[in-house]
């Protein structure tokens, strides 16, 4: 089935620095599968589905006004999805912010009527393997990821995989200065 030239398979994620990525990496060694490279490790937070690229500009703007937020998350758990045969490492707790996070972004996609499937319950993790055989009892000291990078990702399916292009990200640990228009130009500074 072709797909529609004008649209695009996309998601908001949470992406780890290259610290975490280099733990979540090491938490991959055992296992049997297709490994997530190194590069496309990530939180996905809501998964849009194919969008047409009109919308491009509404779903930058929700990125842009989340509301700042402090997130901390321990990733202590690994897990597996034996229908899709996917290996994950996951918080055996989310914290709130986290829930509150993809909660505030599921509201500002009904409220711009974006529509994608969202019908099963949120449950956070970070994919290491696809195609993977249950993954073996590990023990391993919990990975302490401060997420501070929300992105909207374009995801493209190729023959070696999935190839992910970040459209948009923005610190999420930051308020977000937006100008005052009601203002005059150049007369509005970003707050100190």
């Amino acid at each position: 089935m072709a797909k529609n030239p004008g649209s695009l398979r996309l998601f908001y994620a949470l992406w780890p620095d290259d610290a975490v990525s280099s733990k979540l990496q090491q938490l991959q060694a055992p296992m049997h599968g297709r490994r997530i490279p190194f590069a496309n490790l990530h939180m996905t937070l809501v998964f849009l589905g194919q969008q047409p690229a009109a919308l491009l500009p509404d779903l930058k703007d929700i990125l842009e006004h989340l509301p700042r937020t402090d997130l901390t998350l321990v990733l202590d758990r690994v897990g597996y999805f034996p229908r899709n045969r996917i290996a994950w490492v996951g918080p055996s707790e989310a914290p709130e912010t986290l829930s509150e996070l993809h909660s505030v972004l599921v509201e500002r996609l009904a409220e711009r009527q974006v529509a994608f499937n969202d019908q099963h319950a949120y449950r956070p993790h970070v994919t290491l393997a696809r195609d993977a055989g249950l993954p073996p009892d590990l023990t391993f000291d919990p990975i302490e990821w401060h997420a501070t990078q929300v992105a909207l990702v374009q995801s493209t399916t190729t023959a070696e995989g999935s190839i992910y292009r970040i459209l948009a990200s923005r610190a999420i640990d930051k308020e977000v200065w937006v100008p005052d228009e009601s203002r005059q130009e150049g007369l509005d500074a970003p707050p100190v």
